[in-house]
């Protein structure tokens, strides 16, 4: 598959078959992510992957639509910690669109999810055992796609066309 192949066709993966994410593949997933750019190549991420069950139904009440998180086989939640600056969010979303093109590279599913308000985040991270500074203000429910169950509604699918996104400026 082509890179816009791979960017293209990735999609939210919400339903997944409860078969386990191996460990060396959520390995692989990161060790793809962390070459991500960061502001000053601060690199303020870490990661904590997560398939106990009771841990993952407690992430899946920390936010208004982190419930997918209980069905996923694996969470991987991503923190940030004591050098959070200002420009931390966005390299979190960077590495974020990093790990939803590694894992579907390797054909897995995946669905981001944020876990807000900032009570959420630092619950989050203690659900894993960390104390504040950290704090997982996004989490990555992963697994094996399964097909979306009968009756339930589509979220609408496409994009809106280059020329609605797009302007060109000339003075």
């Amino acid at each position: 598959m082509t890179d816009t192949g791979l960017i293209t066709s990735l999609r939210a993966t919400r339903f997944f078959f409860d078969r386990a994410v191996p460990p060396e593949d959520i390995e692989a997933i990161v060790d793809v992510a962390r070459w991500t750019g960061s502001a000053r190549n601060r690199q303020p991420w870490r990661f904590v992957s997560v398939s106990d069950h009771g841990v993952r139904a407690g992430l899946s009440r920390l936010g208004q639509y982190a419930q997918v998180l209980a069905h996923a086989p694996t969470v991987l939640l991503l923190l940030s910690g004591p050098d959070r600056g200002r420009d931390t969010e966005f390299d979190l979303g960077r590495v974020c669109q990093s790990v939803l093109l590694a894992a579907h590279a390797r054909s897995l599913g995946s669905c981001p999810v944020s876990l807000y308000p900032e009570d959420n985040a630092r619950a989050a991270a203690r659900l894993v055992g960390l104390a504040a500074p950290w704090r997982a203000d996004h989490a990555i429910a992963l697994g094996h796609p399964a097909p979306v169950p009968p009756g339930r509604p589509a979220i609408p699918a496409g994009r809106k066309p280059v020329r609605e996104l797009l302007t060109h400026f000339q003075p």
